[in-house]
């Protein structure tokens, strides 16, 4: 049973705020117990990392009103009754469409977020004020069938010395799942398809490296038992778990920033909502300082035009996309054979 509405005080950049929870008792993670309020506690007690990592972004909100194994649906547009510090900015999706979608700001709003019955949050790679242009270059390395966590961790050693090499920073964190997700920060002079130019482009050279364990096959029946480099991931309105994320897992994880000498090590399972703020407290944040020597994808567009040079063009986009130009076609390989 949902119990009774209580209040919860948010400590942030303009004082506390006095955030109210309704249905506090509900079970959001039934194998934990862990609860709505629970869920408002460790968004409360990450707050200043959460909005480093997340904030001044276009943001979607995964929302799950009946717990995780109930319905969910992808919220964008901010709600009516939204509290006055909730602030949107306009963004412009693959369809060419504009609308504002939500931008948070200080703990309180992600607080109110959870109230909303938010579990996972996804901000995008591009700042409130240049939305067009990300300041993020985000690689997503996806353990396929037969492959898991363990497996990625060689991949995310190998993609930061790819990016090392092309002038880049690397930043790790886990997925909050089996994968791992590779960040590093760059000046927002591109927009999203020389960013997702570039991603393709380390991903090449990543296989190239690593070719019995890394793929950036599209079609999931011509990737194996490999390490997939999920390259749509650099398009414009696709997002993954923001660092300190909760996910919507039977074990309450967290997409939690590693620093890298701790990589080989982890243990993905061991972040959750349960131990995660304490992690803060004793280790700190190693995406504290992450934006602050933002780095060119200029070589990783040189070598794009080198493999474009050599015969290798556009990868498939999304299948919601529009046509692109110089994609090839939407066809899974074993239809297009049968069809010859």
């Amino acid at each position: 049973m949902a119990g009774k509405a209580t209040t919860l005080t948010v400590p942030g950049p303009h004082g506390e705020r006095e955030m109210r929870i309704s249905s506090p008792d509900r079970v959001l993670w039934a194998e934990q117990g862990l609860t709505k309020l629970d869920l408002a506690h460790y968004v409360a007690e990450v707050g200043d990392a959460f909005i480093t990592a997340n904030g001044d972004r276009p943001v979607s909100l995964q929302r799950f009103p009946e717990g995780i194994d109930g319905e969910q649906f992808f919220s964008k547009n901010p709600p009516k009754g939204a509290p006055d510090f909730i602030r949107a900015v306009t963004v412009t999706y693959p369809s060419a469409r504009s609308h504002p979608q939500l931008v948070l700001d200080e703990p309180a709003a992600a607080v109110w977020a959870v109230q909303m019955n938010t579990v996972v949050f996804h901000p995008w790679p591009s700042r409130a004020e240049n939305t067009d242009n990300p300041d993020q270059l985000r690689i997503d390395l996806d353990p396929q069938p037969g492959t898991d966590f363990d497996d990625a961790v060689p991949a995310a050693f190998e993609l930061r010395a790819v990016l090392a090499e092309a002038g880049l920073e690397a930043f790790i964190k886990t997925s909050g799942n089996r994968g791992l997700h590779v960040y590093a920060p760059i000046t927002a002079d591109h927009e999203f398809l020389d960013v997702r130019h570039a991603v393709i482009a380390a991903a090449r050279e990543l296989e190239r490296r690593m070719p019995e364990h890394v793929t950036t096959a599209w079609w999931k029946e011509e990737r194996g038992q490999k390490i997939f480099v999920d390259f749509n991931q650099a398009n414009r309105d696709r997002t993954i778990a923001g660092a300190y994320s909760p996910r919507a897992l039977p074990h309450a994880p967290v997409s939690t920033p590693l620093r890298w000498d701790e990589l080989e090590k982890a243990d993905p399972r061991k972040f959750t909502v349960l131990t995660v703020p304490e992690r803060l407290r004793t280790v700190g944040d190693p995406w504290a300082d992450m934006g602050s020597s933002p780095g060119s994808i200029d070589v990783l567009l040189q070598w794009w035009q080198r493999d474009v040079d050599d015969g290798l063009g556009e990868m498939p986009f999304p299948p919601d996309y529009p046509k692109m130009p110089g994609e090839p076609m939407r066809v899974q390989p074993s239809r297009a054979r049968k069809k010859d």
